[in-house]
C-alpha cells in the first residue's frame, strides 16, 4: 500500500474534474465515488442528476463560510493511495475502509470527529483511489496535519497487515524522489523504458563516482552527453547545476531539467563536495604526505584487484566497527564501486550489475551522516575502475571481475545487515536486493575461470589431495565436511596446492580467508575461499594465465616461509616437479 500526499491546491474544482475525467492518457476507467464524510454526497460518476459543481460546493462550505480575510488560499488536500502490483483487487467496500482509516490517520477526519474536514474518496481504477479534502473543518478550525505523510505510512502498515497485502517499508524521507505519473505516461508515449529522471541519475550517479572534483565532475557529464547549465552567483562560484537529456523537451520545445537534488538527495552540489574535500586532520589520522602512493593501475584486472582489497577492508570496518558515521561513509563509497563496475563491465554482466548498482544506490542513504575521508581507498578503487577501461570479461580481466563480485556480494550482506540493527528498513530491503544481482552476476563472471580450477584439482595427485584435505579439516573443522562435500572442492584444492608453490604456508592463509563471519550466506563456500586465496597469496585470478603479474603488495607469508613473486614461485613448483 503505497500513500501519496500530494501538493496542496487552489482549485476544487479542477481536482474534481481531473478524478472524474478520462485521465492524460485516458486511463480512468468508471470514476466513481467509494466513501466520504457524509452517506448521502451526490456522486457525478453514478449519478446522472449530480454534477461536480454540485460535489464542489458541498466540499467547499466550509471554506466559503469563513471570512475572507480567514480564508486560506491553498486549501485543496490530496493523497492518492496505490495498492502494490502483487496485491489482489479490493472491492469498493474494502476501498472506501481504507480511506476512513487515512483520513482519520493523517489528521483531515479523526474517528468520531463530528466537526471534522469534508473529503471524499473517487475510485477510477482497480488499484488505487484518490482522496480530496478541503483543509478548514466544520466549526471553522484548520485539521492538525503535523507528520502526515508519516501518518499515512504508518497507517498503511497497518492496513497491509489487516488486509493480508504485501508489507513494504515505511521510508525515512532518504530516498530518492520518484518519477511522476505524468513522467511516466510520457516516457511510455515516447516509447522510453525508463524516465528521464532515473536515466539522468543513473547517468550522474556514475560521473560522480571515483571523480576528484567538480571539473572532472561536470567534463564527465559533458562526455556522457547530457545538457549542463551551473547555476552561479556573483562572484562566480558555482552554487548548483541542473541537467537534461537532449531529447526530452517540454511542450515549447525546450529542455526538461532536473536539478541534483531532485534526482538524488546525495547528488547535490554541496553533498558531492563533502566527498571530494579532505577533512581536517584528527586524532589518530594521518596526513596525505604520509600515504604511501599507490603503484598506478595497469589494467582491468588490477583495478579489480585493488578494488577488491579495499573493499575488503571496508567489510571488516562494517562487521567490526562501532562508528556508525565510519560505516555509513564505507557503505556511500561502495555504491560508487559498484556504480564504476557496472559502467566498466562486459556484456555478459552488465545487466546484473547495473541493477545492483541501482538497487544498492538505496542503501547508500540514511538518517546516519556519512564520515567522509576514510572511504578514500574505495572512492580511489571507484576512479581506477573508471580509467582503467571495460574489462574483457574473460581471462585475468574476466577472473579478477569474479573475485571482487564475490567480495562485493558479501559487503552488500553485511551492510543489509548493519541497517537492519540500525531499522533502516528499505536500505536493508535495497542491500539485499543488490546482493542478490550480485550472486547472479557473479555465476556469469565466475563459471569459467571456477570450471578450470575445479578441473586442475581434479588432476591433482591423491596423495595431495588428502593433504589439502587434511589442511582444511585444521583449520575449519566445523566447515570441511561442507566444502568437500561442494562441487568446488577441487578448486579450492588447487587453490590451496598453488599458495604452497608460492612460498606462502596453505594454512596460515586459509586461517586468515576465514577469520571473517560472514560465509553462511554464501552459495558455494569453496568458491568464496578459492577467491580471497587467491587474493591474498597474490596468485593470478585466471588459473590458465599463468604469466599474469600479480598485484603488489605485502604477502601475507610467516617467517618461516618468504614470499616469492608468483609467476617465479610457479616455474620453480614446475622443475620441483
Amino acid at each position: 500500500m503505497i500513500p501519496r500526499v500530494h501538493k496542496t491546491g487552489s482549485r476544487t474544482i479542477g481536482l474534481i474534474r481531473y478524478l472524474y475525467g478520462p485521465g492524460t492518457h485516458e486511463e480512468h476507467t468508471d470514476p466513481h465515488l467509494v466513501a466520504a464524510w457524509d452517506g448521502l454526497v451526490p456522486d457525478p460518476g453514478r449519478d446522472p442528476a449530480a454534477t461536480y459543481e454540485d460535489l464542489q460546493r458541498l466540499l467547499d462550505q466550509p471554506v466559503e463560510a469563513l471570512p475572507t480575510s480567514r480564508r486560506p488560499t491553498e486549501h485543496v488536500w490530496h493523497l492518492s493511495v496505490r495498492a502494490a502490483p502483487e496485491d489482489p483487487i479490493l472491492s469498493d467496500e474494502q476501498w472506501g475502509d481504507i480511506a476512513r482509516r487515512m483520513v482519520a490517520g493523517t489528521g483531515i477526519a479523526p474517528e468520531g470527529d463530528t466537526a471534522a474536514c469534508r473529503w471524499a474518496a473517487v475510485r477510477h481504477a482497480d488499484d488505487h483511489i484518490h482522496i480530496i479534502a478541503t483543509t478548514v473543518r466544520e466549526d471553522g478550525r484548520r485539521p492538525r496535519r503535523h507528520n502526515e505523510a508519516k501518518r499515512s505510512q504508518a497507517e498503511a502498515r497497518l492496513i497491509e497487515a489487516d488486509y493480508g497485502l504485501r508489507r513494504l517499508s515505511t521510508g525515512d524521507g532518504t530516498a530518492a524522489q520518484r518519477p511522476t505519473s505524468a513522467e511516466r505516461h510520457k516516457a511510455d508515449r515516447n516509447q522510453r523504458e525508463r524516465t528521464p529522471r532515473e536515466e539522468l541519475r543513473e547517468t550522474v550517479r556514475r560521473a560522480v563516482a571515483g571523480a576528484q572534483g567538480e571539473e572532472e565532475f561536470f567534463d564527465r557529464l559533458a562526455s556522457a552527453g547530457l545538457l549542463v547549465r551551473q547555476r552561479k552567483a556573483p562572484s562566480g562560484d558555482v552554487l548548483g547545476y541542473t541537467v537534461a537529456l537532449s531529447d526530452d523537451r517540454n511542450k515549447n520545445g525546450e529542455p526538461v531539467y532536473f536539478s541534483g537534488s531532485k534526482l538524488a538527495p546525495d547528488l547535490s552540489l554541496p553533498r558531492m563536495r563533502e566527498r571530494w574535500t579532505t577533512p581536517a586532520e584528527t586524532a589518530g589520522g594521518s596526513s596525505d604526505q604520509d600515504r604511501p602512493t599507490l603503484p598506478p593501475v595497469t589494467g582491468p584486472a588490477f583495478a579489480r584487484r585493488r578494488a577488491t582489497a579495499a573493499a575488503w577492508q571496508a567489510l571488516l570496518v562494517i562487521d567490526n566497527g562501532d562508528d556508525d558515521g565510519l560505516i555509513a561513509g564505507q557503505i556511500a563509497a561502495m555504491g560508487e564501486v559498484l556504480d564504476a563496475l557496472a559502467k566498466s563491465s562486459a556484456a555478459h554482466t552488465r545487466k546484473e550489475l547495473r541493477d545492483a548498482a541501482s538497487s544498492f544506490e538505496r542503501a547508500t542513504r540514511s538518517h546516519v551522516r556519512a564520515a567522509r575521508g576514510h572511504d578514500r581507498a574505495l572512492r580511489q578503487a571507484a576512479r581506477d575502475l573508471v580509467h582503467s577501461g571495460p574489462g574483457l570479461g574473460r581471462g585475468e580481466d574476466g577472473a579478477t571481475t569474479a573475485m571482487l563480485i564475490d567480495m562485493a556480494f558479501f559487503l552488500a550482506i553485511a551492510a543489509a545487515n548493519w541497517h537492519a540493527k540500525k531499522h533502516h528498513a528499505q536500505q536493508a530491503e535495497a542491500a539485499r536486493q543488490a546482493a542478490e544481482h550480485l550472486r547472479d552476476a557473479y555465476q556469469a563472471a565466475a563459471a569459467q575461470p571456477i570450471a578450470v580450477l575445479r578441473q586442475r584439482g581434479r588432476l591433482l595427485p591423491q596423495p595431495l589431495q588428502h593433504r589439502q584435505a587434511a589442511v582444511l579439516r585444521q583449520v575449519v573443522p566445523d566447515l570441511a565436511e561442507q566444502v568437500l562435500a561442494e562441487p568446488g572442492w577441487p578448486a579450492l584444492a588447487a587453490t590451496l596446492a598453488d599458495t604452497h608453490a608460492a612460498g606462502h604456508d596453505p594454512a596460515t592463509l586459509l586461517t586468515e580467508a576465514t577469520r571473517h563471519r560472514e560465509l553462511d550466506s554464501a552459495t558455494s563456500v569453496s568458491d568464496v575461499l578459492t577467491w580471497r586465496l587467491r587474493r591474498l597469496a597474490h596468485l593470478p585470478a585466471d588459473p590458465g594465465n599463468v604469466h599474469a603479474t600479480p598485484a603488489r603488495g605485502k604477502h601475507r607469508t610467516p617467517p618461516s616461509a618468504p614470499a616469492q613473486p608468483a609467476n617465479r614461485a610457479a616455474n620453480e613448483a614446475t622443475r620441483r616437479r
